[in-house]
């Protein structure tokens, strides 16, 4: 799919009015929540005219005394790549950008700087002028932005990436989920994330949000995707023990078709309907496979 610096404000489904919604292509959702303190970018998207784009959508906002704020929810480019907009030498809006520590620390990663020039040498019309700017202020475990109406709760939510985060504002009992939980699924990259991601959706489940937004899920999914997503790794821990159980190997060959060897297709494990059935064909067959492979050698790691 390619990228394009097009960014779209999405017309509100029923969420609270003071959350913006905004969508670059079909890649990825950002939000802009405005509180009587501050205005906060939650992300920045894949470059600097993407994130001033999203900028524009809030500028109307920050009239008065309102401060800019940005959260980078994690670290991939989709997410963290127009944070050079506002902090780093070429800042031309100047913000304090929140995120993990982790985060930072993937930002200066030499994968980070590799990956960014794959990504120039194959797009560079999108992607030539991006540089990695980490986040400014950074925490752990938890932040609070403290916004007068509504109090932003940032929280660690570790499992898809090390360094991701999540948002929830009890005011309005509203979670920004960021790729916490996706349609269909959140991937996990590595065996250790499987667990971690496991536990940072039933944290997010736990705080019984009446209204969940997604990065990478339909806007009007709402926090069933939440239990949704739960479902779907508990179904594959079944199937996976059943398999082990029966002599599958831990770690299939590379080349073995994983889900006929446990016996565990996707529509077995994901919710009837049109959203579930027409996802991209990767979902469905590479990226559940991949799923699989990580829960079987987690089951045997844990042994």
């Amino acid at each position: 799919m390619p990228h394009t610096n097009e960014v779209d404000l999405l017309e509100n489904q029923g969420w609270d009015e003071r959350i913006l919604v905004c969508r670059n292509g079909q890649l990825v959702k950002t939000f802009i929540v405005v509180t009587d303190r501050c205005v906060v970018l939650v992300d920045s998207l894949i470059n600097a005219k993407t994130a001033s784009r999203m900028l524009d959508y809030a500028r109307p906002y920050l009239a008065g005394t309102r401060a800019l704020v940005v959260v980078n929810t994690h670290a991939d480019y989709d997410h963290a790549w127009g944070n050079q907009l506002f902090a780093g030498p070429v800042a031309s809006h100047p913000a304090p950008i929140i995120g993990s520590q982790r985060c930072a620390e993937e930002l200066r990663s030499s994968g980070s700087a590799t990956y960014l020039q794959e990504m120039r040498d194959r797009e560079p019309e999108i992607f030539a002028g991006v540089q990695l700017v980490e986040p400014t202020i950074c925490f752990e475990e938890g932040l609070t932005i403290g916004g007068g109406d509504l109090t932003l709760q940032l929280f660690a939510t570790p499992g898809h990436t090390p360094d991701h985060i999540a948002l929830y504002i009890p005011e309005i009992e509203t979670l920004l989920a960021a790729d916490g939980a996706e349609l269909p699924y959140p991937a996990a990259r590595a065996v250790d994330g499987l667990p971690a991601m496991r536990a940072s959706l039933a944290r997010m489940a736990a705080l019984q949000p009446k209204v969940t937004l997604y990065c990478h899920a339909p806007v009007t999914i709402g926090p069933q995707l939440l239990h949704d997503n739960i479902a779907y790794f508990d179904a594959l821990e079944r199937h996976c023990r059943a398999a082990l159980a029966r002599g599958v190997p831990a770690r299939p060959d590379q080349d073995a078709d994983v889900i006929d060897l446990v016996g565990c297709r996707y529509e077995d494990v994901t919710p009837a309907g049109p959203m579930w059935e027409e996802v991209h064909e990767h979902y469905r067959t590479q990226g559940h496979a991949e799923q699989l492979r990580m829960m079987l050698a987690w089951l045997a790691d844990a042994k």
